[in-house]
């Protein structure tokens, strides 16, 4: 129960909160579950199969250009939102085979060169809308029901993150987590286990674009709207820094990374936005608040706030554990 009750707590904040929010706070609170479910995805391929993506956000558009194509075609919503993550995936296990061959910053340069390759081919595809964008996306509907307000995408968005903790924790619980806490550890030695290192990091890069594509269809209903300009390079870079921030390779720092991040930039685009400040104030704000938080993270927490948290937690119930009595001589 001692174990659960965080777990119970968050549920019911996370349950209580969007009625209470403001249409404008609402809107951020929707746009941190997406960021959490893509930073789950991230954490799980940085933390445990150690591969670097500067890419992350060309998943997250191809889900959103896939949920939206097929509902403008007449296609029901919810087969578009169903479809969103599993092209993503796959379009990560086409692109996987040659990209996870790399290694490194090679890895990373190659991800990041993906996006941009995306990006303009979207920009030039008729058929995506172009640089205008892909307009007249329907609400989504499910049996019926229509998701017509933001309290109602709020609570799709919250499901979508608990599911995705949900499927993250059991695949780190399973005998495939462990070998991937091996690759993690060192390749060569997982591979000399009997490992099959090339096999398990496709899957987990098809895995973390799979949250990606969910999280990009929930956005393409939620706006109604998507343009290449949507998902810039910086975004990709924004999902490595809540990685980092909230530590590697755990879902608890997926969540405080994404909520840190998020609220950094909400109060930095605020103070940007007031009378006086030039209109590139918040844009040079946003990367100046990037750079100085992964700093601090990496100079004071190396391996993240949750980690960092844990680590103290342990080290206060060992100093605070009552001493065992000494049995008597006899």
């Amino acid at each position: 129960m001692a174990r659960w009750a965080p777990v119970a707590a968050v549920a019911a904040v996370t349950l209580a909160l969007p009625p209470l929010l403001s249409a404008n706070h609402l809107a951020i609170y929707i746009l941190l579950g997406l960021a959490a479910m893509v930073t789950v995805g991230l954490s799980l391929l940085m933390g445990y199969a150690g591969q670097v993506s500067l890419g992350q956000a060309s998943f997250y558009a191809i889900g959103g250009y896939t949920a939206g194509l097929l509902s403008v075609h007449s296609l029901p919503p919810l087969v578009g939102l169903l479809a969103a993550p599993l092209v993503s995936a796959a379009f990560a296990t086409v692109v996987g085979v040659p990209l996870l061959r790399l290694r490194g910053h090679h890895l990373a340069f190659a991800t990041l060169a993906m996006q941009l390759i995306l990006l303009s081919l979207l920009s030039q595809a008729d058929w995506a809308g172009g640089a205008i964008g892909l307009q007249g996306i329907p609400r989504l509907s499910v049996g019926g029901h229509e998701f017509a307000d933001d309290t109602s995408y709020a609570y799709l968005v919250w499901a979508a993150v608990a599911l995705t903790l949900l499927v993250a924790r059991n695949v780190v619980a399973s005998r495939p987590g462990r070998a991937l806490r091996a690759l993690a550890t060192s390749e060569t030695a997982a591979a000399a286990s009997g490992v099959p290192v090339g096999r398990y990091r496709l899957t987990v890069f098809a895995l973390a674009a799979a949250f990606a594509g969910l999280a990009g269809g929930i956005y393409a209903f939620y706006l109604g709207y998507l343009a290449p300009g949507s998902f810039p390079v910086l975004l990709s870079i924004e999902y490595v820094v809540m990685a980092v921030v909230g530590g590697l390779g755990t879902l608890w720092g997926a969540l405080i990374g994404a909520t840190a991040i998020i609220l950094l930039v909400q109060v930095l685009n605020t103070l940007g936005t007031q009378p006086g400040m030039p209109s590139y104030a918040p844009s040079v704000l946003s990367y100046a608040g990037y750079g100085l938080l992964l700093v601090l993270v990496v100079l004071f927490l190396p391996h993240g706030i949750v980690p960092a948290a844990r680590d103290r937690l342990t080290r206060f119930r060992a100093r605070n554990r009552p001493a065992e009595p000494v049995a008597p001589e006899p």
